[in-house]
């Protein structure tokens, strides 16, 4: 068996593949307080295409993305931090004024 560069281990719940055990556990911590009301309109790796000068640079997939009484959250579960990964989520963050991507480990 091939081992993963950062020992993520894939997982499968309700039918969907996750990267990882970490992100499969979020989900299901998201559908309970989807289905309590306190978050809507999940969503599975969101795509956000950021362009500078015309130009598009990179596309960045979040984990996550909800709805809550505060607007829109966009998730991320990290165990490692790569360089080209703090880079896109600058780009994103510059991009997409008043999306800001929060980091669940």
């Amino acid at each position: 068996m091939n081992r993963s560069k950062y020992r993520n281990v894939r997982t499968e719940v309700d039918g969907i593949k996750f990267a990882s055990r970490a992100e499969a556990k979020r989900y299901q911590e998201l559908k309970i307080l989807e289905r309590a009301g306190e978050i809507t309109r999940l969503d599975l790796q969101p795509r956000f295409d950021c362009w500078v000068n015309g130009n598009k640079v990179c596309t960045y997939v979040s984990d996550f993305r909800y709805f809550t009484d505060v607007g829109q959250i966009i998730e991320d579960v990290k165990g490692m931090k790569t360089p080209v990964y703090k880079l896109k989520k600058k780009l994103v963050e510059a991009c997409y004024p008043g999306v800001k991507i929060i980091e669940i480990k």
